[in-house]
């Protein structure tokens, strides 16, 4: 499950841990930031009390430039008083209003504000941990797994991250490789030689892989489409991709175990497994928010934390029941 690199909503984040958590998915992602970290450890510390069992906590970097580690930006008073406000109705984390503008905490960089402004008003930040203190940030964080994030032609980035990722000396799991080939104008061989080279940089440092096919970047909620488009690209790869479990990410939603079904392919031969990011939260946003207006969270409030669960357990139970 993933709360999203740039998604820093401490309260929804612990909520979605324990929510996902007790549905019982193995791993939660979360973006490396103490505080973002100490929130996640909140909601599974929850969950595990009452379950026993508590997934691996992992966060997400980068090598580079990466649409998953952004915010939108804009001026609110440069908005005219008429606009429709059109911005407003497609964010579907409910960070941006009038008056202040985008909520940093809640955005998540999905980006589908910027084409929704008539007037172009809406930009993007960069939102990354630099190399310069990860080494020192990740021996603090103490993660179960890390994500890095890629894309083709950075190889000699993703070496350095690395590089970084080994000085902190901790006991990882694994460390999970999300790349894909949207926006770069490449062929699905050009993704697996980059995956190549991905996996010489893992193996001289003894790190177990983990691939995340990042079929459509952060539009697993927007439909059926983008899941076809996330179980394509995994068709185009998985017979010449590097050792390691190969995922399906970046598009997946409930429409994903359908597809697969219909295509006839069960554990042995299908992705070893799945992440859900926008799907995820958007389909409990509604409870999250009405949590808040509660003053409360989730996990006080019997009746809403009764209302997510059943949806979080129909998105995930189909995956753990896979023969």
């Amino acid at each position: 499950m993933i709360c999203g690199a740039s998604n820093q909503d401490l309260a929804a984040i612990a909520d979605l841990c324990a929510l996902y958590a007790v549905a019982g998915v193995q791993c939660v992602d979360v973006a490396a930031d103490a505080a973002v970290v100490n929130a996640a450890r909140t909601g599974l510390s929850w969950a595990r009390e009452r379950t026993g069992q508590s997934p691996w906590l992992m966060v997400s970097v980068s090598d580079g430039r990466d649409a998953h580690f952004r915010k939108a930006i804009f001026d609110p008073s440069r908005c005219p008083p008429d606009c429709a406000r059109p911005c407003e109705k497609v964010c579907p984390a409910d960070a941006i209003h009038a008056g202040p503008g985008v909520d940093p905490n809640r955005c998540y960089g999905c980006g589908r504000c910027l084409p929704a402004c008539p007037l172009g008003l809406i930009e993007t930040a960069d939102h990354r941990v630099g190399l310069d203190n990860l080494a020192l940030l990740l021996a603090e964080l103490q993660p179960d797994a890390i994500e890095v994030h890629t894309a083709p032609g950075r190889q000699q980035d993703f070496d350095r991250t690395l590089d970084e990722v080994a000085a902190a000396s901790i006991p990882l799991k694994r460390v999970a490789v999300s790349c894909g080939l949207e926006g770069h104008g490449l062929r699905s061989q050009d993704l697996v030689k980059e995956l190549w080279g991905r996996h010489e940089c893992l193996r001289r440092r003894g790190f177990r892989p983990l691939w995340q096919l990042d079929g459509r970047p952060m539009s697993g909620d927007v439909g059926a489409g983008t899941a076809r488009s996330a179980l394509r690209l995994w068709q185009q790869v998985r017979t010449s991709a590097p050792p390691g479990p190969l995922q399906l990410a970046g598009g997946t939603n409930s429409a994903t175990i359908g597809l697969l079904n219909g295509l006839g392919l069960l554990r042995s031969s299908g992705p070893a497994g799945v992440a859900f990011g926008g799907m995820a939260r958007s389909i409990v946003q509604p409870l999250l928010q009405e949590a808040e207006c509660r003053r409360t969270t989730l996990r006080d409030w019997p009746f809403g934390w009764e209302q997510a669960l059943a949806l979080a357990r129909d998105l995930v139970i189909p995956w753990l029941a896979r023969p």
